[in-house]
């Protein structure tokens, strides 16, 4: 990432450019956002962590490249309803905690599209696709799963199955196991 980094704000004549882009070690500066990321892992990511725990402790899963892939695919999108939902709560509560190191100052749109008001910049910048294109490993993959291989043939051991994506964590759990049958995992 820092390679990614630098090279794209090499030609840019600022404070943060070419290697000034990026920083290793601890920061002073990263105390809202550590605190917030404390705040949403005690909130929801331990809940995770807990649930694929539990799977892999009961023999369901071992890490292999099959099984991670049939993770994001049953889970993928039940996770990303939970973590719009946290930012959704996040953004919309009604009292502003203090900017100090034990509490996030503001809430993350705020800090994201009014960085003035917390004392801070927008240090974004327009970059060309083609800039991109020189980095392969920037590029997200279109296969929810990880896999365009794994992808298709869990869709269609869904729809051979007559199986439909999940919505909750429980559905996504009974997803898992069924699939993980079917596909003989």
């Amino acid at each position: 990432m820092a390679a990614i980094q630098c090279t794209l704000r090499h030609h840019h004549r600022d404070y943060y450019s070419g290697p000034s882009s990026h920083m290793y070690g601890s920061s002073t500066n990263k105390q809202r956002i550590e605190s917030w990321c404390s705040i949403f892992r005690k909130g929801r990511s331990q809940f995770w962590m807990e649930l694929f725990a539990d799977l892999r402790d009961a023999g369901y899963f071992n890490g292999s490249h099959e099984h991670q892939c049939l993770l994001r695919y049953c889970f993928g999108d039940v996770i990303q309803k939970d973590l719009d939902e946290c930012v959704g709560l996040w953004n919309s509560h009604r009292i502003r905690p203090s900017k100090t190191a034990s509490c996030p100052g503001g809430v993350p749109n705020e800090l994201y599209y009014l960085p003035h008001r917390f004392d801070s910049r927008d240090c974004g910048f327009q970059i060309e696709q083609t800039q991109l294109d020189a980095f392969p490993e920037a590029h997200l993959t279109r296969a929810p799963c990880g896999d365009a291989n794994m992808q298709e043939y869990l869709d269609f051991a869904m729809q051979r199955n007559h199986l439909q994506k999940a919505e909750y964590w429980q559905s996504a759990t009974e997803l898992y196991l069924k699939l993980k049958i079917i596909i003989q995992l």
